[in-house]
């Protein structure tokens, strides 16, 4: 139930809305369905996103929306204090301060997004003490919401944008991406999502090596992205144990989602990039270890098989077992 100060609305009032979710990778892809819907519903509405400055180029693939505004957190953290930090983020600040939106909705819910929307000017929304992952975040708003918190999260945001703009949501999940116009044609691809930033949620070495040469043996050359030194250190060992592997150079997250969009299956670890693929619709094998699937698991219209549990990682043969039926 909404805690609402300012009264009913009409949606012909509302035309500019301004969505929070900076990160992660896979937190801002579970949004883009509810962005979807919004503009299907509000045809009329102009649509800003706030959002880490690494997956601003993956945004913008979203024909629904009209500003991706940049912020750089994550690098703003390695020199807070700096004076070139403090002047980047006053300015940041105040260019928002400078416009005023209808309705700012929150679907991060954390203190650092919460500070976000109070600098920003418009009616704030967010979820109640009860649906938050951080509490006193909901503090920060005008309008507070209540959305379980067992729901996955694809839901969680669709559900707190309908409340916000009036409406409830309805259908399948739609990404806004179209793999058609995305996909390369650098030949038959299996992508390999190995990397990870949390250990638990690791698969063994060895699992990958084996399963580069199962793609290799069908005719598939396995690719192996990577975002940091130890996940390419890792690619490339994989890759020195199959010829056919090819490990690409770091690149802007459009141009990965392009590389993913081409792929004839992708198996990964429960990280963003998983999710992108299941937004594309590509063919994938989710393999759990350190999360919930109930709650993060791939959501998308591809076919998929989602392996593992919190705690207990899939063998290598029920991966390849399920590589198997997809590929058939």
């Amino acid at each position: 139930m909404a805690v609402c100060r300012f009264g009913r609305y009409s949606s012909r009032t509302v035309s500019d809305i301004l969505f929070i979710k900076t990160s992660s990778l896979g937190d801002v892809i579970h949004h883009m369905p509810a962005l979807t819907e919004a503009h299907d519903r509000r045809p009329d509405a102009q649509f800003a996103w706030i959002v880490e400055e690494a997956f601003s180029p993956l945004l913008r693939l979203h024909s629904a929306v009209s500003e991706v505004i940049p912020v750089a957190s994550r690098r703003w953290r390695k020199s807070l204090l700096s004076p070139s930090t403090l002047r980047e983020i006053e300015a940041g600040m105040s260019a928002l301060r400078a416009r005023r939106y209808d309705r700012i909705i929150d679907t991060q819910g954390l203190l650092r997004s919460a500070m976000i929307a109070r600098a920003a000017r418009g009616q704030r929304h967010g979820y109640d003490h009860a649906s938050i992952r951080e509490p006193l975040a909901s503090l920060f708003y005008d309008v507070r919401h209540t959305v379980s918190r067992e729901l996955h999260a694809v839901e969680r945001n669709r559900r707190l944008t309908g409340l916000v703009l009036g409406y409830t949501p309805e259908g399948a999940p739609d990404y806004g991406l179209d793999r058609a116009r995305l996909r390369n044609t650098v030949g038959r691809t299996a992508v390999l999502l190995h990397a990870t930033a949390r250990p638990e949620k690791e698969w063994p070495e060895a699992n990958w090596i084996s399963l580069a040469r199962s793609f290799a043996q069908r005719g598939l050359m396995p690719l192996l992205p990577w975002g940091s030194d130890n996940e390419r250190a890792r690619a490339q060992r994989i890759a020195a144990q199959v010829p056919e592997a090819r490990v690409p150079e770091r690149a802007p997250l459009d141009q990965v989602a392009r590389l993913i969009a081409g792929a004839e299956l992708v198996v990964g670890v429960d990280t963003g990039l998983l999710h992108l693929a299941a937004a594309l619709g590509v063919p994938l094998v989710a393999i759990f270890s350190g999360s919930k699937p109930q709650l993060t698991a791939p959501v998308g219209s591809g076919p998929m098989r989602v392996l593992g549990t919190f705690g207990k990682a899939p063998d290598l043969a029920d991966v390849e077992e399920a590589m198997s039926t997809l590929l058939a």
